[in-house]
């Protein structure tokens, strides 16, 4: 008995030894990450709250600046559109000098001289008829923006739920070192006691160095859990952009269990919403929608075209004008009439229609119109794969967060189990019935459940809130 006992208290003191540096090397490696961590802490008090983390997310995120952009040119695109109804307006001036024999702009007479002279002209285009493509234009414009608004919006739900998974992140974690940290506080609580209990007589050594060993090796639990929720902040202010990690934190509060009220609704109820509310198939249905447009508007150039046309000219001249012809027969030159006299003199107007009709074009119109048919069966086909995809997804997340609901039920169950036969592990170690080991394995198993309970906790509030998502309740209407 005695060897056996000098074997076991070797062996649970080099244990010890091993655990105590193992807690060194992981101190060393966190020390700078903690110091920057204390820094920032002195720099920075402030506690992001989920809906602060996903609106500053929203406002700053590259994906969504990119999708908003996209929006602003769907808006000049709307701008064009309108434009093609508006008649097309042109002016021109021009200015010229010859010298030398030359005829007379206003007479038609040569004669030997400088001549300056000037032009203006004002012309007037409009499209009367054109296929309707110029309609269906509009009409695409407007589909276009509605279909940006929507890519827009999804961009927004997909980061909104990518923040909220990493914030809970963050806070599983926390949890998971609380849990820890509780536990190790009642390891020294029972630690001195049984240091008492050991010197005694009442207790073994060996069941002082099974504590000392249970306490070693939370102090490395707990190390790894701060360095996990360290890691987790770090990945929160990354998404958000935010560059000084150190001072990120979320706020300390506690997280209740939501409701499951929506577990009661049906699933077709859910699923029925979800095609109604979500982006993924209102995207699919305005790309059916822009595709049978552009067969229309292909369809458009079968058509003739017909343009009407409005202008108006003059021009003016700084050449000297011919009064009369002399005896020999040679014009007789005068002063030049004044610009705006001239102006109104050589004044005209010239109107007209065009019509073009198209013959032959080598198959591009009949081609392309075959090509914006082949688009719409592909859009079709999308659509219909988008539903599918969203069906199997609203399936799947439904039985997730029952699941979910039902793993966090169970764990409450094991949580009570454990703690009840924590205590009575316990009331039977304070009166010698049991051995240090069995007493620690007990009080780790307590340890294991109740970091269970708190891992299916933030699982089922994310999967809970991922169902809400479909069932169109925006994250930003979400509370936790």
């Amino acid at each position: 008995m005695i060897k056996n006992r000098d074997f076991f208290e070797l062996f649970v003191t080099t244990s010890i030894n091993y655990i105590h540096i193992g807690i060194m090397r992981i101190k060393i490696v966190t020390l700078f990450i903690a110091l920057f961590g204390v820094l920032g802490t002195q720099a920075q008090e402030k506690k992001w709250t989920l809906r602060e983390c996903v609106e500053y997310a929203i406002e700053n995120n590259i994906t969504i600046k990119q999708s908003a952009l996209d929006l602003e040119a769907t808006k000049i695109d709307k701008i064009d559109a309108i434009g093609n109804f508006l008649p097309s307006i042109n002016a021109g001036a021009g200015n010229s000098w010859s010298s030398g024999l030359r005829p007379d702009p206003r007479t038609g007479i040569n004669t030997v001289q400088t001549l300056r002279s000037s032009s203006y002209s004002a012309n007037l285009g409009i499209t009367l008829f054109d296929g309707l493509r110029n309609v269906r234009q509009l009409q695409r414009a407007k589909l276009n923006k509605l279909l940006s608004q929507y890519n827009l919006g999804k961009s927004k739900d997909d980061i909104a739920l990518f923040v909220a998974n990493s914030y809970l992140q963050v806070l599983l974690n926390k949890e998971s070192l609380k849990v820890i940290e509780k536990q190790h506080e009642i390891t020294l609580e029972q630690l001195k006691r049984t240091k008492d209990l050991v010197d005694a007589g009442v207790l073994p050594q060996g069941d002082l160095l099974e504590i000392e060993a249970t306490s070693a090796d939370e102090l490395t639990r707990i190390v790894q859990a701060e360095n996990a929720v360290l890691i987790a902040r770090v990945g929160l202010a990354q998404t958000l952009l935010i560059k000084d990690y150190a001072s990120f934190d979320v706020a300390d509060q506690e997280y209740l269990v939501p409701d499951g009220e929506i577990l009661e609704k049906s699933i077709e109820e859910i699923r029925s919403t979800a095609r109604e509310s979500r982006y993924e198939v209102q995207i699919a249905e305005q790309n059916k929608l822009l595709a049978e447009k552009d067969v229309a508007i292909a369809k458009g150039a079968y058509y003739p075209t017909i343009s009407g046309s409005v202008g108006v000219n003059t021009f003016e001249s700084g050449a000297d004008i011919v009064t009369g012809v002399d005896a020999t027969g040679q014009p007789i030159l005068g002063n030049a009439l004044p610009i705006f006299e001239q102006f109104s003199d050589n004044y005209g107007v010239n109107y007209g229609l065009s019509l073009s009709i198209p013959v032959f074009n080598g198959f591009s119109t009949r081609n392309a119109v075959k090509r914006s048919k082949i688009n719409v069966k592909r859009t079709e086909f999308q659509l219909e794969q988008a539903q599918l995809d969203l069906d199997s997804n609203v399936y799947q997340a439904y039985l997730d967060a029952k699941g979910s609901a039902e793993a966090y039920e169970a764990t409450l169950v094991a949580v009570k189990a454990q703690e009840r036969a924590y205590e009575y592990a316990k009331d039977r170690y304070d009166v010698g019935l049991t051995n240090a080991f069995d007493f620690s394995q007990s009080k780790f198993r307590l340890e294991n459940a109740q970091s269970n309970e708190v891992q299916a906790k933030f699982d089922y509030i994310f999967k809970l809130k991922v169902l809400e998502l479909y069932f169109g309740i925006k994250i930003a209407d979400i509370k936790l």
